[in-house]
């Protein structure tokens, strides 16, 4: 079975590629442990890697077996029972793979002293055309600043500040029924099924939680915990400190309900920052204070620096840990952008909005931990690159080769088609034929006349 179109030489490349990433870290036996094992029948690692390299093919499922292209052995039911499948631990799957990726692989690469950080954010899986996907919901999208229909995708990432590797997600529907578009399928409330379905419906933060002490639980350490500022609370932040044992950087939110501990009362961040004198000249920030988080008067600090996009305005960064130094605290929180290009990566390039267009929330959970499992890959080749190339420009360096060899190939068929039913119907000599062979190549564009001096090279 080949799910990468093997006219292209380079497919080879990356069909091994794929292989040997799956066998260093074991993947099939990871999925036998989430529950994916079969006794009889096409193995389960077979239907896997032919999604997972999906994205690397010209072409999607559908018009690989209408042009007859795909060769599996396995029909296309099979792949819609793997991804319905409700007894796959797909949470289980991407935090046991991410935490092999970053324990075998990424931290023997890291040095002790540099600060590893566990990243939390969302963002909008898209889903408004669909009307009948089971737990859609109208969604606040933070960018547009107006509702939508799909999910929040939260995430919880790990990175040393040169890889980032996502360890595992939630697709969040409306925690409030009025804004649900679409009930949830029937399962036992005891069930993997029932539980996946009761999570998305619990508020982020919450979640959240959850996340981190599952990443923890499976090997998985960090020294600090990341987000912005909208999850940012003294509830969430007094979680994680208490319960998970880990202190938090991140954007305060700017809200008057929102009170801390400041010299013998309780103020909101913008009448703190009213009160205190802030540093004069071209400082690295404005103010640093000490202060309380939270009814158990945890003790924190807050550094406020100013917003390069709006320079009358101000930012403030929190920090559990008041043992390092204002630069310090805003140069770690400078890692939490990575998951921002993560994002960036899933959406542009890997497919995750529209390669699935399942109803299952089943699926949908599969078909983003399988997004995550490329970007894994491409995070470690990142890695064992010796220049530094960005995620995007690894993904580019395979497809753009693979479109440029289809490309001259397809243009050098045209042209010896061509060629020979002109020699054919008007019974021209061979250097006759030569010359009007040149002719036409010259008055083609630039870019089509390099491809087929390509494709006469690789010929």
């Amino acid at each position: 079975m080949s799910s990468i179109p093997h006219h292209v030489e380079n497919g080879n490349e990356i069909s091994n590629s794929v292989t040997n990433f799956m066998k260093e870290f074991q993947i099939g036996q990871l999925l036998f442990k989430c529950n994916a094992g079969k006794v009889k029948g096409i193995p389960v690692i077979e239907v896997f890697q032919y999604l997972f390299c999906l994205i690397f093919s010209d072409r999607s499922m559908y018009m690989q077996r209408k042009t007859g292209v795909f060769d599996g052995s396995f029909c296309k039911n099979t792949v819609y029972r793997f991804l319905n499948d409700p007894r796959i631990n797909w949470l289980r799957f991407t935090t046991l793979l991410s935490t092999r990726i970053i324990n075998v692989f990424m931290k023997p690469l890291t040095d002790e002293k540099r600060k590893d950080v566990f990243i939390i954010d969302d963002s909008l899986f898209d889903r408004s055309r669909s009307k009948k996907t089971e737990l859609l919901a109208k969604v606040f999208d933070h960018c547009s600043m107006k509702f939508k229909r799909g999910y929040r995708m939260l995430t919880l990432g790990w990175s040393d500040g040169n890889s980032f590797v996502p360890v595992n997600h939630c697709l969040l529907s409306a925690a409030d029924d009025k804004n649900l578009l679409c009930e949830a399928a029937n399962f036992d409330g005891r069930s993997l099924a029932g539980k996946r379905r009761k999570r998305s419906r619990r508020k982020a933060t919450e979640v959240m939680i959850d996340l981190v002490k599952t990443a923890q639980l499976s090997g998985v350490s960090a020294k600090y915990v990341l987000f912005d500022s909208w999850f940012s609370s003294p509830k969430t932040i007094t979680a994680l400190k208490t319960d998970c044992g880990l202190d938090t950087i991140a954007m305060v939110k700017k809200s008057s309900k929102i009170q801390y501990g400041y010299q013998d009362g309780r103020y909101s961040i913008k009448e703190i920052y009213r009160q205190c004198k802030k540093r004069r000249g071209r400082s690295k920030y404005l103010l640093s204070v000490d202060i309380t988080v939270g009814d158990e008067a945890m003790p924190a600090k807050i550094v406020c620096v100013r917003n390069k996009s709006r320079k009358k305005d101000w930012l403030a960064i929190i920090s559990t840990d008041t043992t390092i130094s204002e630069e310090e605290i805003i140069r770690i929180y400078g890692k939490r952008w990575n998951i921002e290009m993560f994002f960036k990566a899933c959406k542009s390039y890997l497919h995750l909005v529209k390669e699935c267009r399942s109803i299952s929330y089943d699926a949908l959970t599969a078909h983003v931990s399988i997004v995550f499992t490329r970007y894994m890959m491409l995070s470690v080749t990142q890695r064992c690159n010796t220049d530094d190339k960005t995620i995007c420009e690894l993904y580019f360096r395979l497809m753009d080769e693979l479109d440029d060899i289809t490309f001259s190939q397809s243009m050098r068929i045209i042209i010896d088609a061509l060629m020979e039913t002109v020699m054919e119907y008007f019974h021209i000599t061979e250097q006759q034929l030569e010359e009007f062979t040149s002719r036409f190549v010259q008055r083609l564009p630039k870019y089509m006349q390099k491809a087929l001096e390509c494709g006469s090279a690789a010929a």
